[in-house]
């Protein structure tokens, strides 16, 4: 279990990273006051750590919910999400139980991190480092994406996605960026994200 003085380093590292990756932010007071995404995710940043104590399971579920039904966003506490993660709108977002999410992911409003089976067990997909999820894409099952990957909107992504690529479509079809492309913040696809 992190210390307290860890837990609220991580708070204000999410207030950071939602400035940093909205144009729209103005400052952190702004963005603490009137940003579901980051509400979401601190309550999910709660809630996983009630999550690890079998006896909080049951209320660690009921503030999930709570949570869902204030910012639209529904984050199952038992997920694992890395640092500096940012919900851009967050409405319709869904993390499930055993989904895993690498450091400074971006997730657009209407994606899902969700699974295939109802079975036991991994069936939730895991995203790398600096992932971005188009509005309403949705990952499903135990896939991998990995490290630096972009999601398109609206794609339906169900087998893996190597690293510094961009699937699009449906089902998703993995598109290799070239090696000799400018840096991603230099030239954006808005089809990646609308």
């Amino acid at each position: 279990m992190r210390p307290v003085w860890l837990f609220l380093q991580d708070l204000v590292e999410d207030l950071d990273a939602a400035r940093h990756r909205d144009p729209a932010a103005r400052s952190r007071l702004e963005v603490a006051l009137g940003y579901p995404g980051v509400h979401a995710v601190w309550v999910y940043r709660l809630t996983h750590r009630m999550w690890q104590r079998p006896g909080l399971r049951l209320a660690a579920r009921l503030l999930s919910q709570a949570a869902r039904a204030a910012t639209g966003i529904e984050i199952h506490p038992g997920a694992h999400l890395g640092r500096r993660l940012f919900i851009d709108h967050g409405m319709g977002v869904v993390i499930g139980e055993t989904a895993v999410v690498g450091d400074d992911v971006v997730l657009f409003h209407g994606s899902t991190l969700g699974g295939k089976s109802m079975r036991r067990g991994k069936r939730h997909p895991t995203l790398g480092d600096r992932v971005v999820v188009g509005a309403g894409a949705k990952i499903l099952g135990p896939v991998w994406v990995g490290d630096g990957a972009q999601i398109g909107a609206n794609a339906v992504v169900i087998r893996d996605v190597p690293a510094e690529a961009t699937a699009v479509g449906v089902p998703a079809v993995v598109r290799t960026r070239p090696t000799t492309a400018p840096a991603a913040e230099m030239v954006d696809d808005p089809a990646i994200y609308i």
